[in-house]
């Protein structure tokens, strides 16, 4: 080994160390292998950016190839969500901090992440104009439908109905969390955000190889 590599190596170990103390969800060798993983990614962008993270096209494309994501709206609500300092980079600790929710996340912690994905303006509620343009984006139209909007219309209505605890046209935090309780396929209502138990697995045993193999 290289005594460059091997400093790399000890940055990522200190690295590892000081996070796992901080993020739940991945003890310290699964952390050491998402920082590899990390430096991997951010090399591949221009030296310009690589300073500061993954930009948002870079991440955009590993939730569109590796965990099947495909709506744009919610893909740049995904990266605003790990972006928590909003400086259009997610940073190393932004990454594993981010993936800790998105992959092992509790159920608190996802109906947090999801809602904070729905709302759109950052207001503290998913309003019906939001839920309309995720729903308008999420669904396929039919050709043969006269007039597409009149149906998204009645989707948010129905939402509304289910999920709008305080009849005030708008889902708080607190209507949100209660709709999901329960029932829990109200978690992703106006968008998939939270990849499947497949997608999951196969990043997973990809990216928790033995650093030492890498």
């Amino acid at each position: 080994m290289s005594e460059m590599s091997a400093m790399n190596r000890k940055i990522i170990q200190n690295l590892a160390e000081s996070f796992s103390r901080q993020i739940k969800h991945f003890n310290r060798t699964e952390m050491e292998c998402l920082i590899r993983l990390f430096n991997g990614l951010v090399g591949d962008q221009s030296d310009r950016r690589a300073a500061n993270g993954l930009d948002r096209g870079k991440f955009r494309n590993i939730l569109h190839k590796t965990f099947g994501m495909t709506d744009d709206m919610i893909m740049d609500r995904v990266f605003h969500a790990f972006d928590k300092d909003n400086d259009g980079y997610v940073s190393v600790k932004e990454w594993t901090e981010g993936l800790s929710v998105f992959l092992r996340g509790t159920l608190d912690e996802k109906i947090r992440y999801c809602f904070d994905v729905y709302d759109l303006n950052g207001d503290g509620h998913i309003s019906r104009e939001e839920m309309f343009h995720m729903l308008k984006n999420s669904l396929i139209r039919q050709p043969t439908e006269e007039d597409p909007d009149e149906g998204i219309k009645d989707l948010v209505e129905i939402a509304l109905k289910k999920m709008d605890h305080d009849h005030d046209g708008r889902l708080s935090y607190a209507d949100f969390e209660k709709a999901v309780r329960e029932e829990d396929l109200l978690l992703e209502a106006f968008g998939t955000c939270v990849p499947d138990a497949k997608s999951i697995l196969a990043f997973e045993q990809q990216a928790f190889q033995d650093p030492l193999e890498n």
